[in-house]
């Protein structure tokens, strides 16, 4: 093995600022449990899914029409910005070459770049809707997507190149990051995209190819926004688009979630790249607001349904949560940019947060129905998600769609699953780190010397994982594992015996030896059911209590309650023990069942009224019930329900 730039989505070049290295899809692979359940469907079920609304909805067929050869004519469908969906699906297809050949999806791949290619300017221009007459080439920024378009169109092409070393979707891409940079280079245009993504994409192909002309577009986009360049006029106000304040100055994330959190990635990965320490300074206080005051426990992020934003802080109501997909999506690629950044674990942390919860509830379990956006609580069992036409972004069905009007979600979905080995594992001068728990295979180098070993678990439905070392030289090198903020008395063994746990400030406990082939290091992270709180701040649910498991955040289904038990009228008893169910299949899955004693209440006592002076408050009345909890991630498989996280203790 030789040393190499591996298969991942961030590569930065200037390694200085990195304090931990990507490990690639070609040197980590998941080889068990759910996680690789899922990519194998990601493949077999929602690409060909996937790709048969994008046809059916006439988004490849939008740049089909525009090959002046061909003989499609009919007229353009869908949003403005449905290029873009395209795009994110075919970088999920090339994350998921990378993780194995396939000639059929070569081939698909290389289809769609030739539709693309033909549909494409003579200066690298590419937009279908701009081209079909709809709109006026960069006269309408501020809502038309084009430069988050094209960002999507770059970062397809490097994965394409760098998962298969291909070039028709690269050459494609470089054309197009052309078009931008003679269009906008320089101040040419003081403007830039109402929709931030192209920032991380230009540096992205920056680092591919080594152009600083990218990098210093890039740099300029970040620059300009916050001085309220974007005529929001036409469309929103400023703090909407983060256009009120600059990205150095501002404290917090505002307005809508996606583009808050895409800015971000962009800005840190500026950092990498130049050092240029205002900018981390911004993105940490910025995500550091956002995790403390404006991010849910699922890891949802934005709360209003009103501009898909982030309300104020604390404002996090569990029965009006908008959390989008594509938000958590992008606050998994800020943070997996702040952990290489940083070495710090509280950004896999939340990672781990995202994946096992929101991320992984909003995608059904055949793969096959999505969510755009995701509720903390149903009060009402709606009905089930139509199966004959798309719901808009802003709806919220029963069960999950099969695809929708705004189709952003499902391929953000696609690349994420076909990408996550990239996000698991990374390396420093003479240590491995291990920041995600799956049953992995890594092969890579520490310090010039080839190291193989594989992680065994069944997390978080357990605690234990091993890791075997399979190939080492003998020298002498560290494995770094991360403790999660929720483990308490974690504990670490050599084959089979204790070793010392010392955790650093930076929240990995770290083994140095000599490794030989044979060794079996162990972890054991204690995954008992707990209680949790938020801050007092957040009224929506003060007084009330979650549970979680590990990683895992617990939501009660009014599929798993016993008859006549309205989880709208449930409290849980004070110091009621959550017990565990024997392990289960559930919906496919290995899954731990909670149970907790409970209170369903009458509330006869407040019939005909919605208040009490307090001093003539009832107290709770009713029947003693236990309480079933499944993972969050699970709930609406069986058809619709009502849903909650948190319940009111008993008072």
């Amino acid at each position: 093995m030789t040393n190499h730039r591996p298969v991942a989505p961030v590569l930065p070049l200037a390694t200085e600022q990195l304090a931990l290295r990507p490990i690639g899809l070609d040197s980590v692979q998941i080889i068990g449990g759910v996680w690789s359940e899922w990519q194998r469907q990601n493949r077999e079920v929602t690409t060909p899914h996937s790709f048969g609304w994008l046809e059916s909805d006439g988004t490849i067929d939008n740049l089909r029409r525009l090959d002046p050869a061909g003989t499609v004519i009919a007229e353009r469908r869908g949003p403005w910005f449905t290029d873009s969906d395209l795009y994110k699906a075919l970088e999920g297809l090339a994350w998921d070459l990378g993780r194995e050949a396939s000639g059929e999806l070569s081939s698909l791949i290389a289809e769609i770049a030739g539709i693309i290619e033909r549909a494409q300017l003579a200066d690298g221009y590419v937009n279908s809707f701009v081209q079909a007459g709809l709109d006026v080439r960069w006269d309408n920024l501020v809502k038309s997507h084009e430069l988050y378009c094209i960002g999507h169109l770059i970062q397809a092409g490097i994965a394409h190149r760098r998962a298969t070393g291909r070039t028709e979707l690269f050459d494609v891409a470089v054309k197009a990051a052309d078009v931008v940079v003679a269009d906008f280079g320089d101040l040419r245009r003081s403007d830039t995209d109402g929709h931030e993504e192209i920032e991380m994409a230009l540096v992205e192909i920056y680092r591919e190819t080594g152009n600083h002309d990218y990098l210093a577009v890039a740099q300029q986009l970040v620059d300009i926004r916050g001085h309220k360049t974007l005529d929001t006029d036409k469309f929103g106000d400023s703090p909407y688009y983060q256009d009120a304040t600059p990205v150095r100055e501002e404290t917090t994330v505002v307005g809508h979630a996606v583009r808050a959190v895409y800015l971000l990635a962009g800005v840190v990965d500026l950092y990498l790249e130049t050092g240029e320490q205002a900018l981390l300074d911004a993105a940490l206080a910025q995500w550091e607001s956002m995790t403390a005051t404006k991010t849910y426990l699922t890891g949802a992020i934005g709360s209003r349904f009103i501009g898909e934003a982030f309300g104020d802080s604390y404002e996090l109501p569990p029965d009006l949560a908008y959390g989008e997909t594509c938000a958590t999506i992008g606050n998994i690629m800020l943070s997996w940019r702040l952990l290489l950044a940083t070495g710090e674990s509280r950004f896999a942390d939340a990672i781990e947060r995202a994946l096992y919860n929101l991320f992984a509830a909003s995608t059904a379990v055949d793969r096959k129905g999505f969510f755009y956006n995701n509720p903390a609580q149903r009060r009402t069992a709606l009905a089930p998600a139509p199966t004959d036409t798309r719901p808009s972004r802003a709806d919220a069905p029963g069960t999950r769609p099969a695809w929708f009007e705004c189709a952003c979600c499902p391929p953000n979905v696609m690349r994420m699953v076909a990408s996550l080995a990239s996000y698991l594992s990374t390396s420093t001068d003479g240590a491995i780190q291990l920041h995600q728990y799956m049953p992995t295979a890594i092969d890579t180098e520490v310090d010039g010397i080839r190291v193989r070993l594989t992680v065994e678990t069944e997390y978080p439905v357990r605690g234990t994982v091993s890791v075997t070392i399979v190939e080492a030289a003998g020298t002498q090198w560290g494995l770094d594992f991360r403790i999660p903020d929720w483990a308490e008395g974690a504990s670490l063994s050599v084959n089979g015996t204790p070793a010392a746990l010392a955790i650093s400030a930076l929240g990995y406990a770290r083994l140095v030896r000599a490794w030989l082939p044979g060794d079996v290091v162990t972890l054991e992270l204690p995954i008992e059911p707990r209680l949790t709180v938020v801050h007092p701040s957040v009224d929506a649910v003060r007084g009330a209590v979650a549970i979680e498991r590990g990683p895992v955040v617990y939501a009660f289904e009014s599929v798993d309650q016993a008859p006549g038990v309205d989880l709208n009228h449930v409290e849980i008893l004070r110091d009621a023990d959550i017990a565990a169910d024997p392990l289960q299949d559930l919906l496919g899955q290995p899954s731990v069942v909670l149970r907790v004693r409970g209170r369903a209440r009458r509330d006869a006592a407040w019939a005909g009224t919605g208040w009490k002076r307090l001093s003539d408050a009832p107290g709770s009345d009713g029947e003693y019930v236990d309480l079933v909890a499944i993972p969050y991630a699970l709930w609406a498989n069986r058809g619709p329900s009502v849903m909650r996280i948190f319940v009111p203790l008993a008072v």
